[in-house]
């Protein structure tokens, strides 16, 4: 099915198109304490005589917020690795993906190309700026017709040749086989595909990742898509772990910016969001 710019695209570019952050765990105690409890027992373990199991019974819930505060002002960070955080993101290009798996001390599963037929679930990114200029999106849907009708194409067309090989050979190809044949054929039409490509993700990563993730992704100089899926992590691992996650954010936020001469040039942003998370924690515990 070949695709046609109009109607066709229209529809797909507009579905599952802006990035959507899912957390769907993290960890805890078997107590079903949170992220927080176990990162202030990891700590105290390090200045304690007895185990850690036997420092988490008697932890109040004021000595978990004021100890784990008092490991982040320290700058104590290894206890932080104890808390995982794992999230599913998906309406994100292949591009923004990239970038995020750059990030290394961290687990990730990624939708295949090669296994995942894209014909039927085809979707592309389109970058805020595009979309806004009427030039730019006519040319860039044109660059995705092509593309896409590339990928169709030599799919059918290395399959075509794969069954015609196999059938020469006097081989009677089962449904089963046919469809390995054209997993096969995908593996390398993917190369046609472009980077706007929507894909999905799962990534599991610990709070010391996600500090420097954060330090890296929220500053205002980060490419928009992974700006915007950092935004809604740290939303989320607010909710879960405000004494881990209370300090999280870009450099600017607590000194000077490290960018030099690329420096925004408006860190009162960045600090102005860190001041309603701080209103919205006080919140939380009155």
């Amino acid at each position: 099915m070949r695709l046609k710019v109009g109607v066709t695209m229209e529809k797909r570019k507009l579905e599952g198109t802006t990035p959507r952050v899912v957390l769907m765990g993290y960890t805890q105690t078997v107590n079903h304490q949170g992220p927080d409890a176990i990162v202030a027992a990891a700590g105290k373990l390090c200045y304690s005589k007895v185990g850690s199991d036997t420092i988490l019974d008697s932890l109040s819930e004021t000595d978990i917020t004021k100890f784990v505060s008092n490991l982040a002002r320290m700058g104590h960070e290894s206890p932080f690795e104890h808390a995982s955080f794992n999230f599913y993101i998906e309406g994100i290009s292949r591009a923004c993906s990239h970038q995020i798996v750059r990030h290394r001390i961290a687990s990730y599963s990624q939708q295949s190309q090669r296994y995942v037929d894209l014909n039927e679930t085809f979707r592309v990114i389109i970058p805020p700026a595009i979309q806004e200029n009427e030039k730019a999106t006519e040319l860039y849907l044109d660059s995705i017709e092509k593309d896409y009708n590339a990928y169709i194409d030599i799919t059918e067309v290395l399959l075509e040749d794969y069954v015609k090989k196999a059938l020469a050979e006097g081989k009677t190809l089962t449904p089963r086989e046919k469809n390995q044949l054209k997993k096969k054929a995908l593996e390398d039409a993917r190369f046609a595909l472009p980077n706007a490509c929507e894909t999905k993700i799962m990534m599991t990563m610990n709070a010391r990742s996600l500090f420097n993730f954060f330090k890296e992704r929220l500053c205002t100089r980060a490419q928009w898509e992974i700006r915007e899926v950092a935004n809604q992590m740290l939303d989320q691992v607010l909710e879960v772990a405000p004494n881990i996650f209370m300090n999280a954010g870009a450099p600017c936020v607590f000194g000077k910016c490290p960018e030099g001469k690329m420096s925004c040039g408006h860190p009162q942003e960045m600090k102005e969001r860190q001041k309603e998370i701080h209103k919205q924690l006080e919140l939380l515990k009155k």
